[in-house]
């Protein structure tokens, strides 16, 4: 995902200079943005400012510029705290899924899901439960 500063801007020039992309952005692109939008901004090379991209679906999220850094570090520090195990699996499935129709991504969580629950104890969800409970608990009062 994309965290972008509110002065952030993004453009496609590779038609502009007369280069063919070589790592991925004619994939990637349509991808977030669909495709008509992607050969617009490909094909003119004109730059999308911060707004822009986050209704188009290019960014996540805009944050003002002096918040950039912080932002990204507590979404670091919210996936670190995850368990990682269950964090990979997660991300195996999405990744997996998103490359196959919606039925077969279904059938891929039910099965990572059955594998999961298989290998995990009540006890570590407890565990688990009290980890998030009191990672909630830090972030609320941090803002008071």
């Amino acid at each position: 995902f994309i965290i972008a500063s509110e002065n952030a801007k993004f453009a496609d020039t590779h038609a502009q200079v007369g280069i063919v992309p070589g790592w991925g952005l004619s994939q990637k692109l349509s991808r977030l943005v669909g495709i008509g939008r992607a050969k617009e901004i490909s094909f003119t090379g004109r730059f999308v400012d911060a707004k822009e991209a986050e209704r188009i679906g290019l960014v996540n999220r805009v944050v003002p510029e002096a918040d950039l850094l912080s932002v990204c570090q507590g979404l670091g520090e919210d996936i670190v705290s995850a368990d990682q195990r269950t964090l990979n699996t997660i991300k195996e499935i999405i990744d997996e899924g998103y490359n196959t129709t919606f039925l077969h991504g279904m059938r891929l969580e039910g099965i990572a899901n059955q594998k999961h629950m298989a290998t995990t104890t009540p006890e570590f969800l407890e565990e688990r439960r009290k980890i998030v409970m009191a990672r909630n608990r830090a972030k609320k009062n941090a803002k008071l």
